[in-house]
Formats: C-alpha cells, structure tokens, sequence
C-alpha cells in the first residue's frame, strides 16, 4: 500500500497529476482544490495517498493535507460515493467547509459537486452527521451546539434571513460563540458574526 509521495510534479491534468519519485511516475489523481496548490511542472511536492485496488485497476488519490485524504476516507464510506465523486466534493468544499455543511444538514452545499444529486448528498449529510466533524474541525472554530433553541439559534435564523447559505451562517456564529462564550446575547452573536463574515 502506498502511503505517501515525496517527488517532483511531473505533469497535472484536470482531475490528476503524475509525480515523478526517483524516475518512476506515479499517477495520482486529486481534487482541483489539491492540483491548485502543488505549483508549477518540476516542484517538488508531497502527497499523502489513499491507494484503493479494485479487481481490474489500482488507483492513487493524493491530498495536500491529512484532513482532506481523511475526509476522502469518510466520504467513500457512503454508499453511491467512490473515489470520483468524493473528489468531486472535495473539489467544492475543503474538509472544514464540509464538516460544516454536514453539521449544518446544508445538503444544497453538498450537491454543487459533480455528480452528487439532492438525494446522495441528503445520505451523505444523514450518514456522516456526528463523525465527520471530529476529522476534519481540527483546529476550526467548533460548531454552536443546541442548534435547536436560545440564542444561538435565533442568531443562524437572523444570518439565514440576511441571505446566508447554512454552512456559513453556522461557521459564523461558531466563531462568534468561541469569542464572546456560551453565555453571549443574540445581537452580540450576530454583530460578531457579520464583522468576521466581512473580513
């Protein structure tokens, strides 16, 4: 199994590039999100790599980061998502964005990818509700908890009636509860929420 690729880039394409290690060029296909960030053909770069072996090919995806292969890894647990189609994902979302998203149940946010219609990306959303956050928040503000009532709340709906898509009302008001506390009043929570929105 092929762990991780340290090499030169030899090539890059719209889904994959090819890295050169020691003469020998490995395909590897990647997100746009990962192929943006290598740089130019002769850098040298560093992948890490889920290697995948099926009955008539074997296949490397190489990520940039440890979130985003991890959230690859995640993400082909569901049913109706291969290697294809979670790269499609992860070409839309980077790992925080969509642990986000699923934390927010914003399966519109989800189906913007290739190939992912409302009903994959509502399994997607139900299936990884609850798992995917640990991964991929990291060092992420974390995401407000009693979604449900108080202040919190009232805060996501006011950022919902401005016009924001769920995802970035929820991380708004994340950041916004991690810098004023629990206890934070919801036009303190929205005020801090719509200066961080800005910037």
């Amino acid at each position: 199994m092929i762990a991780r690729l340290r090499g030169l880039l030899d090539s890059t394409s719209a889904d994959a590039c090819v890295v050169d290690v020691n003469g020998v060029g490995y395909l590897v296909s990647a997100s746009v999100k990962t192929l943006g960030n290598l740089g130019g053909v002769g850098t040298a770069v560093v992948l890490h790599i889920e290697t995948q072996v099926r009955e008539d090919a074997i296949q490397l995806f190489g990520f940039v980061t440890e979130a985003e292969r991890d959230s690859f890894r995640l993400l082909t647990t569901v049913q109706g998502v291969g290697g294809r189609v979670a790269l499609a994902i992860l070409s839309v979302l980077g790992p925080d964005e969509l642990a986000h998203a699923i934390a927010a149940g914003d399966t519109a946010s989800i189906a913007r990818a290739n190939g992912v219609g409302p009903k994959l990306a509502a399994r997607i959303a139900n299936e990884l509700k609850g798992k995917f956050g640990v991964v991929a928040l990291g060092t992420a503000a974390p995401l407000p908890v009693g979604l449900g009532k108080g202040a919190v709340a009232d805060a996501l709906s006011a950022l919902a009636g401005l016009g924001f898509r769920p995802m970035d009302a929820s991380r708004a008001v994340a950041e916004a509860q991690a810098e004023l506390g629990d206890g934070a009043a919801v036009g303190e929570l929205i005020r801090v929420a719509l200066k961080r929105s800005a910037r």
